[in-house]
């Protein structure tokens, strides 16, 4: 898959109502899911592996969309499929008392992950200037007045470049993808969480309430996306009605992203691979089989033993 029709190349003007909302592509749903996606989902296991036993990079992505876009369930079906161990998700909610008592970058660096590992976004610093900016928050942020101007966004998009430079140039490359829902899909999975009966713990009245700002929101995001796709830190704008597709997309983007960096397993010291050479030799000599009726016997030797004792 060609993974660059979504990328969002750096200077690019974004109207969001001329990027696809559904899979724009030929091809079978079926054989997505039950082909393809297995075989990058086991591709991208193994990258992973690679990733954490070199420990030199670390890897963040950064999900942001609309509400009822699919973030949580992009989360669920691609990255908690990975080895646990090396990937952390963190979703940023509303910020508390204690963050607004700091830079608005202050939770999202308490949050990246280390070396090693990847960092899974589940909304994040975009959000300050997203919801912040279509809502006019930033007086009730705590911010100095006179540090308020017209430039103020200017200003945010020059920050944001800047760390996520330095955070490239550390060996933390981030990866940004943007959930493009439609209206009309938004609304079916609106209705979803009030009638389905297990579904109704995702409803928030607050969903109704931001979608009455859809078209602001369409455009401060496209004004976002311009303004922050960059060659080391670039934004992805996945068709998002599909949830087959948005994930096999996602996980492809993932992947492309491990193979760039080339993670490998650490070559291992003089010393100790002269100790596996001759550890190999001597596997050759034994006989494994009379190895493993030893075993058996002990076994139950100790499970007699056992049994003796609990009675």
């Amino acid at each position: 898959m060609n993974i660059e029709r979504y990328r969002v190349k750096e200077g690019e003007k974004v109207d969001l109502s001329q990027y696809a909302t559904a899979c724009d592509i030929d091809v079978d749903k079926r054989k997505v899911k039950k082909e393809w996606m297995p075989r990058v989902m086991e591709e991208l296991n193994g990258w992973q592996e690679k990733l954490y036993a070199d420990n030199h990079y670390g890897i963040i992505i950064v999900l942001q969309a609309m509400d009822a876009a699919g973030k949580d369930g992009t989360v669920k079906h691609v990255f908690a499929q990975l080895n646990p161990a090396g990937v952390h998700v963190t979703s940023f909610k509303q910020p508390s008392a204690e963050e607004k008592d700091h830079d608005y970058m202050w939770r999202i660096n308490k949050a990246l992950p280390g070396r090693g590992e990847i960092g899974i976004f589940n909304r994040s610093h975009y959000e300050d200037v997203v919801v912040t900016h279509i809502h006019n928050l930033i007086k009730s942020d705590g911010m100095p007045e006179k540090l308020i101007g017209k430039d103020i966004w200017e200003r945010r998009y020059r920050q944001i470049r800047d760390w996520e430079r330095y955070l490239a140039e550390n060996g933390f490359p981030m990866v940004k993808i943007f959930l493009h829902v439609s209206k009309d899909e938004q609304k079916k999975r609106l209705i979803d969480r009030i009638v389905t009966k297990q579904k109704n713990w995702k409803f928030s009245m607050s969903d109704i309430n931001e979608r009455k700002y859809w078209n602001r929101y369409q455009k401060i995001y496209g004004e976002v996306l311009s303004a922050t796709s960059t060659k080391y830190a670039p934004w992805y704008i996945v068709p998002a009605d599909d949830k087959w597709y948005t994930r096999y997309v996602v996980a492809q983007i993932v992947l492309e992203k491990l193979k760039a960096i080339k993670p490998d397993f650490p070559k291992l010291a003089p010393d100790v691979e002269k100790q596996l050479a001759q550890f190999r030799m001597l596997l050759k000599e034994v006989n494994l089989d009379e190895l493993k009726n030893i075993k058996d016997i002990i076994d139950k030797k100790q499970g007699g033993s056992h049994d003796g004792n609990t009675k």
